[in-house]
């Protein structure tokens, strides 16, 4: 669970709220976190949360509060209907200066520890690839982004790492769109574009009639292997199974040998000789387990 913190505006012309999530670790590299067309609804606050479950401080900031603050949307009819005229009515350049304000309020954070680096779905897509134009930024991954072809003239101000998704079947960025935009980033090394077969837009949104899991998945796993190579964090994950290795079957050992009780005073390791015989019977376990 996230909390709301405000931000000012860099044009002096106001604040804005934006939704705050912490890693478990209470530090770790930056994302912020631009949202659909609905606001900051439970949506975006859940792909917050999901993100600082892997090491991210994250912040999604409001970009509709020039035309109403605090906009949290469903997806009813009623709702999309506000939706689109939330985003009729929004100025992207003015969107991107807001995010380019909550960048400069999360390197500000003290729960900052590392690089930053910018997320978007839909509207947010192409905020996304825009901030990778115009901001200070290590990386931008951009989700099913609408209307990344009128702006592909920016694309040669791209510094850092950029990564787009996209879906086959998307009607808001039809093959003609989707083909400018390949055939101008296609290539660049620094550029990682991605087609998504048979899917609409929205299918990474669990809520979207749209939602196509195996799809999903795949595109989080290539944002998050972008956001590590790019921001960190690094994990030794040998290490980790080592370590998971040394207490889950070690634990296991000591109970089939001591029962539940006084299992830590028997065979508590004191030794490096003892923490390698432990280690041998762990993988020992885990072999066995596999048969």
């Amino acid at each position: 669970m996230g909390s709301y913190l405000t931000i000012a505006a860099s044009d002096g012309s106001g604040e804005f709220r934006a939704y705050l999530a912490l890693p478990k670790s209470g530090k770790g590299p930056g994302i912020v976190l631009a949202q659909e067309i609905f606001g900051i609804n439970d949506y975006v606050r859940e792909v917050a949360d999901y993100y600082a479950e892997e090491g991210y401080v994250v912040l999604a900031p409001d970009l509709f509060w020039r035309q109403q603050p605090n906009v949290d949307l469903g997806y009813t009819p009623a709702d999309w209907k506000m939706a689109f005229g939330f985003f009729q009515g929004f100025n992207q350049d003015q969107g991107i200066a807001d995010i380019d304000a909550t960048l400069a309020a999360l390197r500000q954070r003290t729960e900052l520890d590392g690089k930053v680096g910018v997320l978007g779905f839909c509207l947010g897509g192409k905020l996304a690839y825009l901030a990778a134009c115009r901001c200070d930024v290590d990386v931008a991954v951009g989700y099913y982004g609408v209307g990344i072809q009128d702006n592909l003239d920016e694309s040669k101000n791209i510094k850092g790492r950029l990564v787009l998704h996209f879906a086959e079947k998307d009607q808001f960025c039809p093959a003609l769109a989707r083909d400018a935009i390949f055939a101008a980033l296609q290539g660049r090394p620094n550029v990682e574009l991605y087609l998504y077969p048979d899917v609409n837009h929205a299918f990474a949104r669990p809520p979207s009639e749209h939602y196509h899991k195996p799809s999903a998945l795949m595109a989080h796993e290539r944002s998050v292997a972008a956001f590590r190579k790019q921001i960190g964090p690094q994990y030794d994950f040998s290490a980790l199974w080592d370590k998971h290795c040394e207490y889950e079957f070690g634990t296991l050992q000591c109970r089939r040998h001591h029962g539940d009780h006084g299992c830590a005073a028997l065979c508590e390791p004191h030794s490096d000789h003892d923490r390698r015989r432990r280690l041998r019977g762990s993988a020992q376990l885990l072999h066995a387990s596999f048969r």
